[in-house]
């Protein structure tokens, strides 16, 4: 019998059919690591690294809470990240985390943009009779 079993002890190899199917369906970069081992990367429908842990999968492991920030280091240092727990009876077994793409929009930049095409539209478009 195949299973999967997500436990504070799993190991990348044990998390990596998961993160490769959330990434196949978000189609973004993903962290997964357990509270005990180091996980993985991945991207592209690949595992880039099967012994991986960042700075905010361990922080959320530590705190139990989700966290939406910029590392400072690691593999993905500078870009926006969100994690957030897995957690199984009140405790917490694992992390997963995803670039955050809400956060590596300049949303004033792209509704402003917008707003002044859509001026643009209405002020070129003929009169409805």
């Amino acid at each position: 019998m195949v299973k999967l079993v997500i436990s504070e002890d799993a190991r990348g190899e044990e998390l990596a059919p998961l993160a490769l199917a959330i990434n196949e369906a978000i189609r973004l970069p993903i962290t997964l690591r357990s509270a005990n081992f180091p996980g993985v990367r991945v991207e592209k429908d690949e595992v880039i690294e099967s012994v991986y842990s960042g700075p905010v999968l361990e922080e959320v492991i530590r705190t139990g809470k989700p966290v939406q920030a910029i590392p400072d280091r690691g593999a993905f240092k500078g870009v926006p990240v969100s994690v957030a727990p897995i957690v199984v009876e009140g405790k917490v077994v694992a992390a997963v985390g995803v670039v955050d793409v809400i956060g590596t929009v300049d949303i004033p930049e792209v509704f402003g943009a917008y707003a002044n095409v859509v001026k643009e539209v209405e002020r070129k478009a003929p009169e409805r009779r």
